[in-house]
Parts: C-alpha cells; structure tokens; sequence
C-alpha cells in the first residue's frame, strides 16, 4: 500500500460498527448507492468517511484521462477518452494507478460546480467539444462527502443522487451532450436537529445509519487514549495500525472481485420481497438495495452465496430511515429478531414446489442457513 495521507486511521475508530460496516460495503459495491449516516456532532461521522478514503485499494486509470476511467471497462469511459483511445486494444492503452479520491462538496455548491459545464462558444465557433470537469467527475471511483446534506439544496441532492444511482453524468446545452463515469460512494451526514431531508430523497440514499455517542466509560476512555496517541504522534500512531489497515484494504479488494460472482436464489428473492411488503415500504428500490448489500457483505466474508445473515444485516441497513412514520413507526424493533423471521420464512417456503432455489448462474444452491456471524471486524 502506498503512502496515504495523514488522516486517522479507520480501523482504529472505537465502535460504531454499523457505519463503518455500511461505508465497507459501499467501498465493495458502489452500485449498492451511498450512505446517509445520521447523529450528533462528535461521533466521528466525517472521521469515518475520511478515513476509508485512505484505506480504499489504489485503482487503475487510463493515464490521461481528468476523470478516472477505468481501462478495464470500455463501455464506461468518458467521451475523451473514447476518442482518444476508442480504437486501442487493452495493451497500448496507457495506465497508471492513483489513490481513490474523496471529494468534499460544500453546502453552497452549484449546479455548474456538481456537474460540470461545457463551453457552448468553442463548440459552436470552432466546432470544439470542450468540457469543464466538475466535482461528480473529480470523486469517480471515490468518495464524495456531503456534510450537513440535509442543509445543501434540494436539486443538487437530486443530481447527486441520479448520478450515484446511474454511474454516470451526462451534460447537454444547446443540443450539445457530454457524458463521462459517475459511479463513486456517496456518504451524507447530518444532524438531525438541524432539520430532516424529504422522504423522497431520504428513500433515495441507499443505506442509512443513525450513530449515537458511546456512553461506555471503558470505551469513552479507549477514544480519548487512541486521540491522545494520535494527536502526539500521527506517524507511530499510524505505523502502529497499518498492518490492520492493510489487511481490511486487501479484504476490500478481494471483495470487489468476487462480488460479482455471489449467487442468490429464487427463495432469498422471495425472502426480500415478502420482508419489504411486511414492513410496507413502498416502492422497489429498497428491494434492490437489500439485494446488493447482502452480496457485498457475502464478499466481505468470502462467500459465494448470501446467507439469511447477509439478508437480515442488509435488511437493518436499507430500511429504517424507509419505515413510515406512524402506525409502524415501531417496525424497527423488529430488526433484532429479523434472522429468526427470515429462518422461519424460509422453513415455509421450503415445500414450496417452486422453490426455484436456482441461482441467478442457474446452479443450485445448498446451505442457505443464517450463517450468524459478527457484522464489522
């Protein structure tokens, strides 16, 4: 692992296992959509956030590309580089590897600042397509972080999260269109006294965590002696956790290469969808959330098949800031017993004679039990 900036270790973050677990499986998958993480001030939110930046694997670029493309994907580059190097087979391209960006977007940015612009005089006078890149081009393949996103206007949290969604920006003025990769973790934060986000865009973050101080004197002690320890000597402090930090970075990147070949079957559908109708979350989005979070945390733990554990930690992680208010506003004090549900789910379905448990590779599959493990290591 190359030299990282002097930020504080992730590994070394007391607690909270839940956010940092969400910004893991983020890291893993970043089609899975962001993470909104909700609490007071001083519970290490922007810490976290900073901090998987510094622990996420070095990626591979085309060398020559403002936006990060990735060589190995063809079908996702920027126009430039398309035209550049469009005709090229993969060994004449022209790579180099670079630290995953994390990019800090202020509360008073611009439509024009997020997305980019182009310059409508050089295509029209000159026939030129020149794009100014913006910030969704500056965090692809990173980390872009909103604080207080519940301040930041609603339109721009709109274009963020379409972006986040598709994994791509695409600017058009006066018949004019440029288009370039967008597919990076979006991690919001906010506190929720200083006011709420709307429902509509609280449904779109993907995952959601509400962190609260640690009130353990053990533990409240362990932060102050590791802040202290940091504070003195970042340098020893870090060297002292690099051998965790690299070991959780290469989990990552193993992670990020098997998370396309974890299988689920017809019943963990079933199971997803009969949990969503359960709790009345409207809309399909949760659905899919679920989905690919369990897949991603399958990976994490290197497995080739989600397990009802994977189901029910993705479950914990997508629904509660989707749960009417209300009538069911309770529905979260489900979540402790949601395995045993899920289990019991299951044990019904199982003389279902259409079971359908084929996976989405059409291999069957075996062992689908709930797997308990502990969620964050």
């Amino acid at each position: 692992m190359s030299k990282r900036p002097s930020v504080y270790p992730f590994t070394a973050i007391v607690g909270q296992d839940m956010m940092r677990l969400a910004l893991v499986l983020n890291a893993i998958d970043m089609r899975i959509g962001g993470v909104l993480i909700r609490g007071e001030r001083g519970t290490g939110k922007s810490t976290a956030a900073r901090a998987l930046a510094a622990l996420l694997p070095e990626i591979e670029v085309i060398a020559d590309s403002p936006f990060n493309d990735d060589p190995a994907s063809p079908g996702t580059w920027s126009d430039v580089s398309r035209e550049r190097h469009g005709s090229k087979d993969r060994a004449s391209l022209p790579v180099d590897y670079r630290r995953a960006a994390f990019v800090d977007l202020p509360v008073s940015a611009t439509e024009d600042r997020v997305v980019g612009t182009l310059d409508i005089e050089k295509a029209i006078q000159r026939g030129e397509k020149h794009f100014e890149p913006g910030v969704l081009a500056a965090a692809n393949r990173g980390i872009l972080y909103v604080d207080e996103v519940n301040l930041l206007d609603d339109h721009i949290v709109d274009l963020l999260l379409d972006s986040a969604a598709m994994g791509v920006n695409i600017v058009e003025r006066e018949g004019i269109s440029f288009s370039h990769p967008a597919r990076f973790i979006l991690v919001g934060t906010m506190n929720p006294e200083e006011g709420d986000l709307r429902p509509q865009l609280l449904d779109r973050f993907a995952l959601s965590v509400d962190v609260q101080g640690i009130h353990t004197p053990s533990d409240r002690i362990e932060i102050l002696e590791r802040h202290i320890a940091y504070e003195d000597d970042a340098e020893a402090f870090k060297a002292e956790w690099l051998p965790v930090e690299e070991s959780l970075s290469r989990r990552i990147a193993t992670a990020r290469q098997m998370v396309d070949t974890v299988k689920h079957s017809r019943n963990d559908l079933r199971l997803i969808a009969g949990i969503m109708s359960e709790m009345r979350v409207d809309g399909h989005r949760a659905d899919l959330v679920v989905l690919k979070t369990a897949r991603a945390h399958a990976a994490y733990e290197g497995r080739t098949a989600i397990t009802d554990h994977d189901i029910a930690l993705a479950v914990r992680l997508a629904i509660p800031h989707r749960l009417k208010r209300g009538p069911f506003a309770d529905a979260t004090a489900e979540l402790s017993q949601l395995e045993n549900k899920l289990q019991e789910k299951r044990e019904q379905m199982s003389d279902d004679s259409d079971g359908g448990e084929t996976s989405e590779a059409g291999e069957p599959q075996e062992g689908q039990g709930t797997g308990k493990k502990k969620a964050v290591k």
